[in-house]
């Protein structure tokens, strides 16, 4: 009997005990949450957002603190693959390269939207904008679900200049709650200076961006354009459905007619609309004003003529052109074709080089039947930059000495620039 007793008294304290135990443990576990603000949902700890940031944020880190490489002329540092887009497991076979100044990249928003495809995006930054652009491109990655899924950015700054990332400047992540956000902060940047008057000094390395571009595309094909240039609608699928009916030849170019359009009039989609544009004045060829003779060799005439008004959606070679000076098309082609000569900076003979060098490497050019690209604005005199004049005759000397050098490199090429 009194064992008995004495066993039941054990067992009562035990269960005391284990129930006190439970008690404190689901006591401490409310208290985590007890007077701490919910952090918001881009770093909730656990969440996936979360993570993604963190991930993301250690990445640039570490592409910040390798200290980027030099270009061949020892004047610029590239952070190649600064920040990637999300990987898939889709092949990608055409991405769209572009280049651009912090002042320009207010365009990625439309032109992502308009691609919906992978990019691969140069940015040339200087001075203080050096620390603005690593962390906007860190804010877009982060902030923007289109960006943050289709865009590789490479960044390029002079040879002098580091960038890192700006983790105790509030300063640029003030007021960045959003992807809307971010790029009413590029918007508000965009009037700072143009492209080819960053400053005393500093000339803009377009033919480096776009090489370092097209390296950051691992893509069977490319197309180069300006972050200023919207293509037509669903472009990439179309080609991709075009390659796949017709296996192109290695050394085939395609070329999209390239048309400028006042500001106030909406980007067409379809070819049907650019024509109803064009017919009325409100769409022109590009650089119509400013140099005719360097997109005349594109045909306008025959391509607005053309029976393909794409009714069909299919794509197609319309027809073949013949490469003469001083053409520059804008075209998809393969990933391998000649790089861009970096020795051209600044304004003129930028592409009308590496066009030059493709129709003496032999590449033939034909023009796409319904695809085309079309600039944000009418190219027209007085609104350059005031060293535009001289930057060009600069380039043209350097052009002419560019040309002899081709035929040294292809030696057993008939064709000529």
């Amino acid at each position: 009997m009194y064992l008995s007793k004495k066993c039941s008294a054990f067992r009562m304290v035990l269960s005391a005990l284990l129930l006190v135990t439970l008690l404190q443990l689901l006591y401490l576990s409310l208290s985590k949450f007890q007077g701490k603000p919910q952090p918001n949902r881009y770093s909730r700890p656990g969440s996936a957002a979360h993570h993604l940031k963190n991930s993301r944020k250690e990445r640039l880190r570490f592409s910040l603190s390798t200290g980027g490489i030099f270009d061949r002329s020892g004047q610029y540092r590239v952070y190649k693959n600064l920040i990637q887009r999300d990987l898939t497991s889709e092949p990608n076979v055409l991405t769209l390269v572009t280049h651009t100044s912090i002042n320009n990249l207010h365009h990625l928003e439309e032109l992502a939207e308009r691609w919906r495809n992978p990019l691969s995006v140069a940015i040339f930054a200087h001075g203080q904008d050096v620390g603005l652009a690593a962390a906007l491109l860190y804010a877009l990655s982060v902030l923007c679900p289109r960006v943050q899924a289709l865009v590789d950015f490479h960044l390029v700054c002079l040879s002098g200049e580091t960038a890192s990332f700006p983790e105790q400047d509030q300063r640029h992540f003030a007021g960045l709650d959003d992807c809307a956000a971010v790029f009413s902060r590029l918007r508000a940047h965009r009037d700072k200076y143009q492209n080819y008057a960053i400053g005393a000094n500093v000339a803009y390395p377009n033919n480096l961006l776009r090489n370092v571009a097209r390296g950051g595309a691992e893509s069977s094909y490319v197309l180069v354009v300006d972050i200023d240039m919207m293509p037509s609608a669903d472009l990439q699928r179309r080609f991709l459905a075009m390659v796949a009916r017709h296996r192109p030849e290695p050394d085939h170019v395609f070329v999209l007619p390239a048309f400028e359009i006042r500001h106030t009039r909406k980007i067409p989609a379809t070819k049907a609309e650019l024509v109803q544009l064009y017919q009325v004045g409100e769409v022109r060829p590009f650089y119509e004003e400013l140099c005719p003779r360097c997109q005349a060799p594109t045909n306008y005439s025959r391509w607005v003529n053309s029976r393909a008004v794409d009714t069909s959606g299919v794509l197609e070679a319309a027809y073949a052109v013949t490469w003469v000076d001083p053409w520059e098309p804008f075209y998809i082609g393969p990933r391998n074709v000649p790089l861009y000569d970096e020795n051209f900076k600044q304004y003129g003979f930028n592409r009308i080089s590496q066009a030059c060098e493709l129709h003496v490497a032999g590449y033939k050019f034909s023009v796409l039947s319904s695809g085309f690209l079309v600039h944000l604005g009418f190219k027209i005199q007085g609104e350059f930059h005031a060293r535009k004049d001289e930057e060009n005759q600069r380039n043209r000397l350097l052009f002419r000495s560019f040309k002899e050098t081709l035929k040294a490199k292809y030696p057993n090429s008939r064709r000529r620039c």
